[in-house]
């Protein structure tokens, strides 16, 4: 143990293994996803025959990773630095504590190896692991096994079998800055917001990869004690473990459910009008209506409630002869993001043009919604009849949905 005390301390997770990342408490904002709970970066040191370090942390944070690390060893004696994620919030202080630490080698994966060099350029040689290769400590392994596009192309976990580790960089975390390190320590109810948040903001795009990769790592039958990813509180007991990655499973097959998500932004409160009698009717045809108007609602949340929704409706009002920007930074958010499986349909208000409503169609189709209802459209300020119609649509949306979670 090193002599001196230290503000940040290591948190030992096994007989042989720390945890030496850090708690960002202010984060808000991570590249266009609002992260109202903060963030952790987490990092491993291994006390192994050869010293290793697993990750580093966002630039920020060196100091306090490096407080942690000497509150248990000199970092100097670390001897091996495996980078299972490139992405700066992992890798951002990686050439300084290269530099700090002298290590005798640095692993990544092929494409790791290619990331590093194009953010850094002058970092220092690092060593390319193969797909199922394995770094020897002395008396332990490490196993790295390549996991691509989840979310990167050089993403990679490492299995350390003595320990019974998974390290599984971005895959099973979330953003979640919280002092209680293990999932089974915090409130289940936000575990489960935050977990399904970061898949639907984050890793949703390569479901079919995660899909194909969690078969082969099931496959491998990896006796897993404890899954540590790189963001959010670790997994340690059985039912943890099942638990997210049965939650995993099901974002990938992405089945459909009963609920209607309701997109909306309006100036003079006549598309709100219209969204509202939409959702009654959505409400009235027995489906979830969940309505978010874009005045108040975060584009990372509404990809969160689509997720396991089976409906999407947008609504707009026009705006310079398009839509309202709110609604095009949303849907093209969404677009982005490749939700699958969804039925919709569109609706919204207008002054002296329509352009609006084929931009809003184009953005729909672009999602690959299914539109089931013809669309809605009013000039200024919707009448009693144009109400109903807004309410025939949401209820033909919902009865179209509930026929096919039936089916």
């Amino acid at each position: 143990m090193a002599s001196s005390p230290q503000p940040f301390v290591a948190h030992k997770i096994s007989d042989s293994v720390y945890w030496v990342g850090a708690i960002d408490w202010s984060l808000t904002d991570f590249h266009g996803y609002k992260t109202d709970r903060g963030s952790t970066y987490n990092a491993f040191l291994i006390i192994a025959d050869t010293i290793t370090l697993i990750d580093t942390v966002k630039k920020p944070f060196k100091d306090e990773m490096l407080c942690r690390i000497a509150s248990v060893i000199d970092p100097e004696r670390i001897q091996y630095i495996v980078s299972n994620h490139s992405e700066m919030d992992h890798s951002g202080c990686l050439p300084e504590i290269i530099e700090t630490v002298k290590p005798e080698k640095v692993f990544a994966s092929a494409n790791g190896v290619k990331a590093l060099q194009a953010h850094f350029h002058d970092v220092s040689s690092i060593e390319a692991v193969e797909n199922g290769g394995t770094i020897s400590l002395g008396n332990m392994t490490l196993t790295c096994l390549e996991t691509r596009m989840i979310h990167w192309p050089d993403s990679m976990v490492s299995y350390l079998a003595e320990e019974k580790i998974l390290f599984a960089q971005d895959a099973f975390g979330m953003h979640l800055a919280t002092s209680k390190l293990f999932a089974d320590e915090n409130d289940r109810a936000i575990m489960k917001w935050e977990a399904t948040k970061y898949y639907a903001n984050i890793v949703m795009p390569y479901s079919a990869i995660v899909g194909k990769t969690l078969e082969a790592l099931l496959s491998l039958n990896l006796d897993i004690g404890i899954i540590a990813p790189d963001h959010g509180p670790l997994w340690r007991t059985p039912e943890d473990i099942a638990w997210i990655l049965e939650m995993y499973q099901g974002f990938v097959a992405r089945k459909p459910t009963n609920k209607v998500v309701i997109v909306y932004d309006t100036m003079w409160h006549s598309t709100e009008l219209m969204a509202r009698a939409v959702a009654e009717g959505v409400r009235v045809a027995g489906s979830e209506a969940k309505v978010m108007p874009m005045s108040g609602a975060h584009r990372s949340d509404v990809i969160t409630e689509i997720i396991d929704a089976g409906a999407l409706i947008a609504g707009s009002t026009t705006m310079n002869s398009g839509i309202f920007p709110s609604m095009a930074d949303v849907l093209t958010y969404i677009r982005g993001l490749q939700p699958k499986n969804l039925i919709g349909a569109l609706f919204g208000s207008y002054g002296w043009n329509k352009k609006a409503f084929k931009e809003l169609d184009d953005y729909l189709n672009a999602i690959g919604v299914e539109q089931v209802a013809e669309p809605v459209t009013v000039n200024y300020v919707p009448t009693r009849e144009d109400l109903l119609d807004c309410f025939s649509l949401g209820k033909r949306v919902a009865e179209t949905l509930r026929e096919r979670c039936a089916g």
